[in-house]
């Protein structure tokens, strides 16, 4: 059995083992187009503890990139308009990632200041400001994602990500990649990345606890930036130790507000877009050198 994990993208499904990934995508004519690369293995000290956690998350940051490019330009181009420039891409991952900073970091920051102002526990207790900080981190996280929901076309995309994760989990479950066999899959996964940014956030506000209370604003928002790598890593190792553990009492309620996080962004799909992704995770395991 390979580890394999996933990404929806729009109008398909990217999917990720050891040695390589697919991206499979469905046209407006109806026929499913697939992308696919190999991946070299990394060095051994890229693969330590915490540190591979950091790696992993930039590592499918990149791919997903390139699979969000490949299935915009295949829309595209089948619509007969223009596939869109790596500037034009670059320039809009730029600028998610600066709001992504915004919202999730400077935002909460700002607010947990002006409400210290107000609560003195707030201003004093390196703890309590960090856990206010969090609370509301989580709750503009939890706005953002209900937000993008509303749009159509990322309905669609939570229909992808569903398909995604009831196909990884009758691979996992050894069964035939059948419609029949994977229909009745649970859209919820433990594996998730919603699972991992809401990991993220938690470990945040103990780590976040250990900045010195006495720092300036600035020096609070940019330690913040720093310690990213480390969160990061964390949260990694955790979703882990859950996916192999979530047989365990204590882990499997640990891992439940993921799982109910994943409802928002998860939505059931259709068979056609199970095809997909079933057609993503075949190509994939085919570099694999696994049976499908």
């Amino acid at each position: 059995m390979k580890n394999v994990g996933g990404q929806a993208v729009i109008e398909g499904v990217m999917m990720k083992g050891k040695k390589g990934w697919t991206v499979a995508v469905r046209g407006p004519k109806g026929e499913i187009h697939v992308k696919k690369e190999e991946l070299s293995e990394l060095p051994k000290i890229l693969r330590l503890p915490i540190l591979r956690g950091f790696i992993a998350l930039f590592h499918a940051m990149f791919i997903g990139i390139k699979a969000i490019e490949f299935s915009a330009n295949k829309a595209y181009e089948e619509e007969g308009g223009k596939p869109l420039s790596p500037v034009a891409i670059t320039a809009t991952i730029g600028l998610s990632i600066i709001l992504g900073i915004t919202l999730f970091i400077l935002l909460p920051l700002y607010a947990t200041k002006l409400l210290g102002s107000v609560f003195a526990s707030v201003a004093t207790s390196s703890f309590m400001f960090n856990l206010v900080d969090g609370i509301i981190r989580v709750f503009i996280f939890l706005l953002y994602i209900i937000a993008i929901g509303t749009w159509k076309e990322m309905r669609r995309i939570f229909e992808y990500h569903g398909a995604e994760h009831k196909v990884i989990h009758a691979y996992e479950n050894e069964r035939e990649l059948t419609l029949k066999n994977i229909k009745d899959y649970s859209p919820l996964h433990p594996r998730c990345g919603t699972s991992f940014l809401l990991i993220v956030m938690v470990i945040s506000i103990f780590t976040f606890s250990f900045i010195p209370q006495s720092w300036s604003f600035i020096y609070k928002f940019l330690s913040r930036l720093v310690l990213i790598p480390l969160i990061a890593g964390l949260s990694y190792e955790f979703l882990k130790l859950s996916a192999k553990m979530k047989h365990n009492r204590i882990m499997h309620l640990l891992i439940q507000p993921g799982l109910l996080l994943q409802r928002l962004t998860t939505r059931e799909p259709d068979e056609a877009q199970i095809e997909v992704a079933i057609k993503a995770l075949e190509e994939v395991l085919v570099l694999e050198d696994a049976d499908v």
